[in-house]
Parts: C-alpha cells; sequence; structure tokens
C-alpha cells in the first residue's frame, strides 16, 4: 500500500480551502434566493444601467432617487406596464434588484480575495489553482451574463428573455455545483495526502443533466410566467394537455416559447429527473453514503411537493421561492451524493 514519505510536509491546505467554499456556496444559495424573489416581484429591471463598481452605492438622495426613476421610466416595463408607479413604488421594486447585485458583488469579493490570498500563502494543493481559478473566470462571466439578461427587457420588451434568465440560473447553478465538487476533492485531500479527485461515471453524470434540464425548463416557466398558465394539478384545466393551444411555428419552438407547453413539460419531466436522482441515492446508499442519499431523497420529495404547491397557489411568492431554494439544496445534495459513489469507484 502506498504510504506518505516520511518527513513529508506542505504548506497547502485542503481543509480550510474546503470550508472558505462551503461559505461561498451558501453565499450563491441566498444569490439564488433573492434573485428568485427579485423575478417574482418584477423587480430586476428597476436598475437600467450597469456599473460595476460605482453601482454598489445607492441612490442617497432625492435627486438621486428622481434620477433613477426617470431612467426607469424611460423603458417599456414602465411604459405598458407601470405607468403611473409612484416613487415609493419604485424604491420597493428597486430595492430587491439592488440587493441582487450587491450580493453578485460580494460573492465576486469573498472568492478573489481568499483565493488570492491562498495563492500567495502557497496555500492551494497542487493542481487545483486552475480550477478554482476557473471558477472565478466562471463567475466573472456570470455578472455580465446577468446585465445581458437584463439588457432584453430595456427596449422592445416589458421583460427579460426567458431564454437568458434561463442562462443566467444555469450558470450560477454550474458554478455552485464545481464549487461543493471542489471543496468534496479537498476534503477528501485532506484527509489522505494520495486521495486523487473524483470522476463521474456515466450514469451519474446523466443523472446529474436530467437534473440541470428539469432545472433550464424552471426557468423558462419563470421567465414566461407558465405558472400562471393552469393553477391545477395534475390535469391542466380538464385534460392532460389541454385542447385548442395555439401553437408556434416552427413547431419546435413551442418546446421553449410556448407557455402552455413549457408549463406541461416541467410538469412532467420533474418525474424523470426525480426518478435519476432516486437512483442516485440508491447507488450512494450502497456506497456507505447513507446520509446523503436520505438528503437526496428526501430533497426530491420536497421539490416536487413544492412544485405542485407552487402551482395550486396561483404562483405564490412564499412558495415560489421555497421551490427555487429547494432546488439549489436539491443540487448540493446531489452533487455530494455523486461525488460519494465517484469517490467509491476511484478507490477500488
Amino acid at each position: 500500500m502506498l504510504q506518505v514519505t516520511p518527513g513529508y510536509s506542505t504548506t497547502a491546505r485542503p481543509l480550510a480551502i474546503a470550508r472558505w467554499l462551503y461559505a461561498v456556496a451558501a453565499l450563491i444559495v441566498a444569490m439564488v434566493i433573492v434573485g428568485g424573489i427579485t423575478r417574482l416581484t418584477e423587480s430586476g429591471l428597476s436598475i437600467t444601467e450597469w456599473k460595476p463598481v460605482s453601482g454598489i452605492i445607492p441612490p442617497l438622495t432625492d435627486a438621486q432617487w428622481q434620477a433613477e426613476f426617470a431612467n426607469y421610466q424611460r423603458i417599456p416595463e414602465y411604459q405598458q406596464l407601470n405607468r403611473g408607479m409612484t416613487l415609493d413604488g419604485f424604491k420597493a421594486i428597486f430595492f430587491w434588484e439592488y440587493l441582487h447585485r450587491v450580493l453578485g458583488r460580494v460573492i465576486g469579493m469573498a472568492f478573489a480575495l481568499p483565493l488570492i490570498w491562498f495563492a500567495l500563502r502557497r496555500r492551494i494543493p497542487s493542481g487545483y489553482g486552475w480550477r478554482l481559478t476557473a471558477l472565478l473566470a466562471l463567475g466573472g462571466l456570470q455578472g455580465a451574463i446577468g446585465w445581458w439578461m437584463v439588457a432584453s427587457g430595456l427596449s422592445e420588451r416589458t421583460d427579460v428573455s426567458h431564454l437568458r434568465l434561463a442562462v443566467h440560473l444555469v450558470t450560477a447553478l454550474t458554478i455552485l455545483a464545481g464549487i461543493v465538487w471542489t471543496a468534496r476533492d479537498l476534503r477528501a485531500l485532506a484527509a489522505s495526502p494520495l486521495a486523487r479527485p473524483a470522476r463521474l461515471t456515466a450514469g451519474v453524470a446523466a443523472a446529474l443533466l436530467l437534473l440541470f434540464v428539469q432545472i433550464t425548463w424552471g426557468a423558462f416557466t419563470a421567465g414566461l410566467d407558465a405558472g400562471y398558465a393552469f393553477s391545477s394539478w395534475p390535469l391542466m384545466g380538464d385534460a392532460l394537455f389541454p385542447s385548442g393551444v395555439p401553437m408556434l411555428t416552427p413547431a419546435a419552438s413551442n418546446l421553449v416559447d410556448n407557455p402552455i407547453v413549457v408549463q406541461f413539460i416541467h410538469r412532467w419531466l420533474a418525474f424523470a429527473a426525480a426518478a435519476g436522482l432516486l437512483w442516485l441515492a440508491w447507488r450512494a446508499r450502497a456506497a456507505g453514503h447513507g446520509r446523503v442519499a436520505a438528503a437526496v431523497a428526501g430533497l426530491v420529495t420536497l421539490q416536487i411537493a413544492l412544485g405542485i404547491a407552487t402551482l395550486l397557489s396561483g404562483v405564490e411568492i412564499v412558495v415560489a421561492v421555497a421551490h427555487q431554494a429547494n432546488a439549489a439544496l436539491l443540487l448540493i445534495a446531489s452533487v455530494v451524493a455523486a461525488h460519494g459513489i465517484s469517490t467509491h469507484r476511484t478507490r477500488r
């Protein structure tokens, strides 16, 4: 059996880095929740400019508030949907978009500054520097994607593009998954200097891919306000799929652009994703990871219940936000389970 050479020492601190990554992951979950509230309160277009540095300072005087409000009054959302909104009403929606943007900056700083410190102190284990740098770069890209999304609703539309919204959400959750996976690798390295990074198997990757596809259609559902189309379950009105639904051309565009079709897909794709994740939980339990297997199974069940409750409540904001927050927690649990399965296979 391979053993660590006597006298072997290193300045790397994998456990400290793993703990830092978990803290960043928690901030990203908070960001997903605030993003959901921002979307559901129709607050996302209240700030019409992207100022990565100076934007951290909110309006402080009445004149500054009036200027921000005047900018908002120029866009189609105000002119077609919110004409007559008061300044106090504007401040209410401004708050959520501002908080969302500030939290994005906080996450960027919470990742970049410790990463620089760990690098300068030579605390990053060999082979992990490129991975952490890639995650940082993806986080920077996410900021640009956020503005690209907002920009889609500033000139011709009264809301943001649901396709860009999906890219924004999926990128955030990809970063979250990458951070959690890397933290699990580092925890394993802290336990044994000979531990190797886990490698996904095809089946495990497929289960996670199903979850990401379901999340993507969830973003389409949110972006198209498709959740409001039918508030009954399991039927849509009085049928599994309602008759007389106006269809778009080309036919394939209905899969992503037709609110009723999108809601239908999101409803039933959920069970395919759930089956994949329950299989993942079963594999994790067989690999000796019973607690995370139970967490995946429990969160899958809760996620389906929250999805149904979101429909039946008419997309009541608290229920809908809980549905989105639970999706992030389910992703974390699924990544941990997948990592446990992959580590077990690697060790064999």
